[in-house]
């Protein structure tokens, strides 16, 4: 096993033991956040026809619940860094589940988005960053594997709400089936139920603060970062992260949402454009873990930033060849080669952050992250439907797509060799300042012995 990252965490991960019970309730969590959303498209045509609103309108409620779960990433954060994971994940799932049921009752498309939309995400949001950030606090030596195994419960929840929900949709029509599914989402309290805190053998040491010699307006920081943490803003590594994630997150879903309408405007009939994303997420769920096995690798893990960024710029370069595949059997190829860049990036991505900014400050840093991305989640598809409704093609989608991937790929390997070659200068700056500092501590000690020396042989009695 290759050594961990250095951490401040004050104790030793127990790297297992309970911790796995933690990964398969990070693995249900994760993947209703994910996969909730995608899955409920199933309901709009009935709801578009229900409520007589357009096509656009109906598609907001995916998009304002998917912005509300990253917009919702600072209020989770504070709540996790003030009572933990277990709590906010059952007052997630209670959310959800509350949202589903009171929709069900809805009689105007502003009341979906109101409960769906907002109060459905926002509970979405209280039930991610809680599973990914106690991952960090049971593993560090095996926690690329472990993120990649709980980040393959987003396609394993999705192939399994699909069928599913289009079982209930004709059983008991989309009222019916919100009621049922508010009672199905409440598995996500029985997953927080299982995020019990990590035993800490070795209790951490408490931290110096330096004086405060601002007065009350620094003590107003003090209680700031103690809720969330603002200087990651001058963190290198993250900053680094937040840029390229910005511009990627433009390009990063419109490919998934678009595959099938594109396969359909090829001429290719919609139960075969259909399967197309069954090929995506069958390769999407098994490339996952198998990342998560390569990125705890001896030759991966301590430079697991290039792997990420090679997974950036493959999904960028996939999508810029995608209109050359022709026929049926060209985008087969392509939902293939899509499925591992994808499921690279998506076993990558927390865990990249949590090697940059460590465990104990990654709650705060997930929540900063979200809130940001919140911008390129809720406009890349729009941006991306914008340009098929310009050109009347979608293959300028896709290059526009690829650009936005590939262009942050070469920006991570270009910023990250900066990184990995500054964090070495310092460490070795460190070192050296303390092989200094213990020199000349050792020559202020030897006058002191010199003269312990000297009195001693000075009472010593002689022999002669």
């Amino acid at each position: 096993m290759p050594p961990a990252a250095p951490t401040n965490l004050g104790y030793t991960p127990p790297d297992g033991g309970w911790g796995w019970a933690v990964v398969f309730a990070a693995f249900i969590s994760i993947g209703f956040s994910y996969a909730f959303p995608k899955s409920l498209t199933i309901y709009f045509k009935e709801i578009q026809e229900y409520f007589s609103v357009s096509y656009s309108e109906i598609a907001w409620v995916s998009s304002v619940m998917l912005a509300s779960m990253y917009a919702g990433g600072p209020v989770s954060s504070i709540l996790v860094n003030r009572y933990g994971s277990r709590p906010v994940v059952l007052v997630g799932g209670l959310m959800v589940s509350a949202a589903m049921v009171l929709a069900s009752f809805g009689t105007t498309i502003m009341h979906l988005y109101l409960c769906v939309g907002v109060i459905g995400g926002f509970g979405l949001a209280f039930n991610l960053q809680p599973a990914l950030t106690i991952i960090g606090t049971y593993f560090q030596v095996k926690r690329p594997l472990a993120n990649g195994l709980a980040m393959t419960g987003s396609p394993v929840v999705l192939s399994t709400l699909a069928p599913l929900n289009q079982f209930l949709f004709d059983c008991f029509g989309w009222r019916g089936s919100f009621l049922i599914l508010g009672s199905i989402v409440l598995n996500c309290c029985v997953a927080g139920a299982l995020m019990r805190p990590v035993n800490k053998s070795v209790q951490p040491k408490p931290k110096t603060e330096p004086p405060l010699c601002n007065g009350a307006k620094s003590r107003s920081q003090g209680h700031v970062r103690k809720f969330i943490d603002l200087s990651l803003f001058r963190h290198r590594g993250f900053l680094i992260y937040l840029t390229g994630n910005v511009v990627m997150f433009f390009g990063f879903f419109a490919p998934v949402v678009f595959l099938a309408p594109y396969a359909k405007h090829q001429g290719i009939d919609e139960y075969s454009a259909a399967f197309l994303l069954s090929i995506f997420a069958l390769v999407d769920m098994f490339i996952r873990p198998a990342t998560g096995l390569i990125g705890n690798t001896k030759w991966i893990r301590p430079r697991i930033q290039y792997f990420f960024s090679f997974a950036v710029s493959y999904n960028g370069i996939c999508h810029l060849l995608c209109p050359l595949a022709s026929g049926y059997m060209g985008l087969v190829v392509y939902a293939v080669f899509f499925g591992l860049a994808f499921g690279m990036v998506s076993a990558l991505l927390f865990e990249v952050l949590m090697d940059l900014v460590g465990a104990h400050r990654f709650s705060s840093a997930v929540g900063l992250v979200t809130i940001v991305e919140c911008g390129p989640v809720l406009l890349g598809p729009p941006i991306s439907g914008a340009l098929v409704d310009i050109f009347g093609d979608y293959k300028y989608m896709y290059y526009a797509c690829g650009v936005f991937m590939l262009v942050p790929g070469i920006f991570f390997f270009i910023m990250h060799y900066y990184n990995y070659k500054r964090l070495d200068e310092e460490q070795r700056q460190a070192v050296a300042v303390e092989m200094r500092t213990s020199e000349e501590a050792t020559e202020e000690q030897l006058p002191c012995l010199s003269i312990q020396g000297a009195l001693k042989d000075s009472i010593t009695p002689s022999r002669d």
